[in-house]
């Protein structure tokens, strides 16, 4: 185990490519460069508020002393870090929106772990950068609770994504209009450090192509591959690569969709070349299941980024990123075949991880209907969806009746069922039972694939509420009770959060929508 203040950091991106070294927080464009020099500006009083022992293990790193959280505050730079705002673009709700960059996110080297693996070192709210554009490089307590839970809850669910180390609060105040009403209100400072093998994005391409840095793309594209695909070999080793990221960004999607995650601002420049989730903002998971939910005000009225739009979102965004590597080809229709191969990709992972959810055994063609009507059937009760299938794997071997079966799931219904809906749903159960049958192992083992694939416990919007206004007025219960719940989502220890979303949450500002400042 080593110290945060005396690890000897790699600094390997900012080494193999041109940066701006100037050190200059100005505002600006930085052409003919994938980084800019940036220190993290100090805070006024520093302190711990969490710490991920598990990650920390992982990576090697110490539990952290004073000197530690002087680094974790940005009051701290080693001389072997190279501390640096990585510059990149995107597109935001579908439009062009040219050079982005990390306007509050520095990394500060990376880290070998004990099994040689290397990860970035990122702080997240600790001053301005270059592309900071008009705002002040800082996060409010609010947001950085959100990211610092949720990352580490959606790893130990087994969804990719970036992990949080730490949770530090500044003892600043921080200016912030959380839903971009002209109420903007002082709030708590933090910063979380963030950690990932790396943060590059569909958007660090698409700046170099935009910019028609055709060496810097080329570069870019052949380094990401000899660093975190290094399996991948060839000539055509680029399109391999794309191919790749096509592969883990259709999976990614699948798994935010078992889950019931919902993203909230798919921009291009929030997708990562690694199928990480990354960049925790106005996310959600869904309670009610409604496949047109958005958890970003900003999202509104179009909802692009709604719950059941993820996967095409992702479909489109793959498709900038193929224009973005369009000038390393010839021509254009190997990467169109290699992007019009999401489709299948896509719903071949879905269907089996539904079987998954269901307890079947094998997914066939045949049970695709029976997959569908479950998609129906939910659209239209509109249950809560993680306590429908918990009471799913709970339902009788036997039913009887109409009123058995919706009794059964009253305890996951937001509201009372419609007439002929009590019908559908028995015949839903009657099918499923039916099929259930037809697996080829015990009940035991189809019970244990769904336990596997149905978590019991999430991270809901309304006890994230609940947890930051505990921990502004100096009360951390809650919040340390999250830490715990989150590490054991399949498990019924925590059960005293497995209850339907209460009524005052759907009303209560930031308990149902926040907005991309958030």
């Amino acid at each position: 185990m080593q110290k945060l203040s005396s690890k000897e950091y790699k600094n390997e991106f900012v080494q193999a490519f041109d940066g701006d070294e100037s050190g200059n927080l100005r505002p600006r464009q930085t052409p003919g460069v994938l980084y800019s020099k940036a220190l993290p500006t100090p805070v006024r009083r520093p302190a711990l508020l969490a710490w991920s022992d598990e990650l920390a293990a992982q990576l090697g790193i110490e539990r952290p002393g004073e000197e530690d959280i002087s680094i974790l505050g940005g009051n701290l730079v080693t001389p072997a870090m190279h501390p640096y705002a990585a510059c990149y673009a995107g597109h935001q709700f579908g439009n062009w929106a040219g050079q982005l960059g990390d306007g509050r996110a520095i990394t500060l080297g990376e880290w070998e772990a004990p099994d040689g693996k290397s990860w970035e070192l990122q702080l997240k709210g600790a001053g301005p950068t270059p592309y900071s554009r008009r705002a002040d490089g800082r996060a409010v307590l609010r947001s950085s609770v959100r990211e610092y839970l949720m990352s580490e809850a959606m790893h130990c669910l087994g969804v990719p994504t970036t992990r949080a180390l730490s949770l530090v609060s500044t003892g600043d105040q921080v200016l912030r209009d959380m839903f971009y009403n002209g109420n903007a209100e002082h709030e708590s400072g933090a910063i979380v450090m963030r950690v990932a093998s790396s943060f590059l994005r569909f958007g660090s391409f698409e700046l170099l192509a935009a910019r028609q840095e055709t060496e810097n793309l080329r570069k870019l594209a052949h380094w990401t591959i000899s660093r975190y695909y290094s399996h991948i070999g060839g000539d055509d080793k680029v399109l391999a690569w794309f191919r790749e990221v096509v592969d883990r960004t259709a999976s990614l999607m699948v798994e935010w969709m078992r889950v019931g995650f919902v993203h909230g601002v798919m921009n291009t420049d929030n997708m990562s070349v690694l199928g990480l989730t990354i960049d925790y903002g106005p996310y959600s998971f869904v309670d009610d299941y409604d496949l047109n939910f958005t958890p970003n005000t900003t999202d509104l009225p179009g909802r692009r980024y709604a719950f059941g739009k993820q996967p095409s979102v992702a479909y489109w965004n793959l498709g900038c990123l193929a224009g973005a590597l369009a000038p390393l080809f010839p021509d254009t229709k190997e990467l169109v075949t290699e992007l019009e191969a999401y489709g299948d990709l896509y719903w071949s992972k879905y269907y089996a991880m539904m079987g998954g959810k269901l307890g079947l055994d094998q997914v066939k063609a045949e049970d695709h209907e029976l997959i569908q009507r479950f998609e129906k059937t939910l659209t239209a009760l509109k249950p809560d969806m993680t306590i429908f299938y918990q009471r799913l794997m709970a339902l009788p071997a036997e039913v009887s009746s109409e009123q058995q079966v919706a009794e059964h799931f009253r305890d996951s219904l937001y509201r009372e069922l419609f007439a002929g809906q009590p019908e559908s749903l028995y015949q839903l159960m009657l099918a499923w039972r039916e099929r259930m049958g037809r697996n080829t192992g015990t009940r035991e083992e189809s019970l244990e694939r769904m336990r596997r694939s149905n978590p019991r416990f999430i991270l809901r919007n309304y006890l994230l509420h609940q947890a930051i206004q505990e921990l502004e007025v100096g009360e951390d219960g809650l919040f340390r009770k999250l830490q715990e719940a989150i590490r054991k989502p399949y498990s019924d220890q925590y059960d005293e959060f497995f209850v339907r979303r209460p009524d005052w949450a759907s009303r209560k500002a930031g308990c149902s929508m926040l907005s991309c400042s958030s």
